[in-house]
């Protein structure tokens, strides 16, 4: 039978439990996660009186928690986060017989087949009723300086969906899908693919075999590797690919959509970046950032649906290129679009809400930054801030949600916090994050903040904090 949450807190703790207060009973439950194991934890009550705090003012690196400063800096800053977004919608216009595709940092423009929504056949639909033969195509990110992942991200995430390069023009998630279908035992398996030059190395083995199938590339490479085995009698292997020039990618969709629709494209596809220059770091730069040019009248541009939904999406199944477009969104607030423009508006969110420097630093807006960092009683400190906010309400509603959905969904099932508990996840390598708020057993919200940081390999984090939030709700 399987052990609840809560009779592990129950087990973990010494027998003079029933007489001992809350913050040793919740020590001892985080005594039992694996050696070496860093924790954090401030649980505060809804007057800010702290029930709990281990290590309040540590730093931890705090994985995907850093979305939440992220999507909260954005309430903050950006008005009309429930209308369509019209200034995120990619644009298309024909300069000197060229076609030009424009991103504006719309996360969700889409060439897939059924599309109904920000769809770049639109755009091909426009392009193709205008003329029937084009140059080159060309796409367009420079709205943002060229800044495709951000400091302190590791290197080998960048093959994959979870380092994809960011980009102002982004497209179906700056993924390509890989399908790898068994053959004959001893045979490579068959590869369906676009976009990519498949080097296939990978081996069909027996039936009933195990087998998995991995992928590589170098930087800039439009080459992928794949290796490992698959079974002949397994299913297709589906992957998702990251790739590292989002702009060029969405010219090349435009390009085939072009020739599908009779237009004759006679040039290259190719894509155009705006070089990262010190006024694009407002430590750096002397004064304001230069006025960029005005952008030429487009033949067509879409209008995006509205930055709240994406922020929903962010929050709720953790989407790490939506985050960092949402960065650099708020960093054309302070003129360049920058990484460094983007935190300065995080930042001054961190001030309003009475956050101490010292309790963060970021260097990214999605959490895959390893050089990350956030306390946990500072962390509480801007929760708070924003549930007494107007927009506190729609804000916590893009969170996951105990055993319901996004990231929690299977957390939590069975215990007193099933439907209760409002949090961000996060993982990392040996990082694991939760923080946000739960409705105690006395019907009481509490905010909190929960950070494990140097998990050994065995793991097991995830399990400890979720005891120790179930024994906090019950003792409240």
């Amino acid at each position: 039978m399987r052990t609840s949450l809560l009779a592990l807190a129950l087990l973990a703790a010494p027998p003079a439990f029933a007489q001992q207060s809350l913050q040793p009973q919740v020590e001892a439950v985080l005594a039992t996660a694996p050696t070496g194991t860093r924790f954090g934890l401030v649980v505060a009550d809804p007057d800010g009186k702290e029930i709990v705090a281990v290590n309040p003012e540590g730093r931890f690196i705090p994985a995907s928690n850093t979305k939440m400063f992220t999507t909260a800096a954005a309430y903050a800053a950006l008005d009309g986060l429930d209308r369509p977004d019209a200034a995120g919608g990619a644009a298309v216009r024909i300069e000197q017989g060229d076609v030009i595709l424009v991103g504006h940092g719309d996360p969700r423009l889409s060439a897939a087949a059924d599309c109904t929504v920000d769809c770049l056949a639109t755009l091909a639909d426009a392009v193709a009723a205008k003329t029937r033969r084009v140059r080159d195509v060309v796409g367009d990110d420079t709205l943002f300086p060229d800044q495709r992942w951000s400091p302190g991200m590791s290197w080998n995430n960048i093959p994959t969906s979870s380092g994809t390069g960011i980009s102002a023009l982004s497209i179906d998630d700056n993924e390509v899908a890989i399908t790898v279908t068994p053959a004959a035992p001893g045979s490579p398996p068959t590869v369906a693919a676009t976009y990519y030059t498949i080097d296939n190395r990978a081996i069909t083995v027996a039936a009933g075999g195990e087998g998995s199938i991995g992928f590589d590339r170098d930087p800039n490479s439009r080459t992928l590797r794949l290796t490992g085995a698959i079974a002949a009698d397994a299913k297709p292997r589906m992957l998702s690919v990251g790739v590292d020039d989002p702009a060029h990618l969405a010219a090349w969709r435009l390009a085939e959509m072009l020739r599908a629709r009779g237009v004759r494209v006679t040039g290259q596809v190719t894509a155009r970046h705006r070089p990262t220059l010190p006024e694009d770091d407002p430590e750096v730069r002397d004064g304001a950032p230069p006025a960029r040019p005005p952008e030429q009248p487009a033949l067509a541009q879409l209008v995006a649906p509205p930055l709240a939904d994406d922020i929903r999406h962010i929050n709720k199944v953790s989407q790490n290129l939506h985050a960092e477009l949402l960065l650099r969104r708020l960093g054309l607030r302070q003129g360049s679009g920058s990484i460094a423009d983007g935190q300065v508006e995080v930042r001054a969110m961190l001030e309003k809400a009475g956050v101490p420097r010292a309790a963060y630093d970021f260097s990214d807006g999605s959490g895959m930054s390893s050089y990350n960092r956030i306390a946990p009683r500072g962390t509480v400190a801007m929760l708070r801030w924003i549930a007494a906010q107007p927009w506190g309400t729609a804000w916590r509603e893009t969170l996951p949600i105990a055993g319901i959905d996004g990231t929690l969904a299977r957390r939590f099932k069975g215990t007193s916090l099933e439907g209760k508990l409002f949090a961000k996840t996060g993982t990392l390598n040996a990082t694991n994050a939760l923080s946000g708020y739960l409705i105690a057993k006395s019907g009481r919200t509490l905010t909190f903040s929960m950070l494990a940081n140097d998990v050994p390999p065995e793991g097991g984090a995830t399990r400890i904090m979720d005891a120790a939030l179930v024994l906090v709700a019950e003792a409240n």
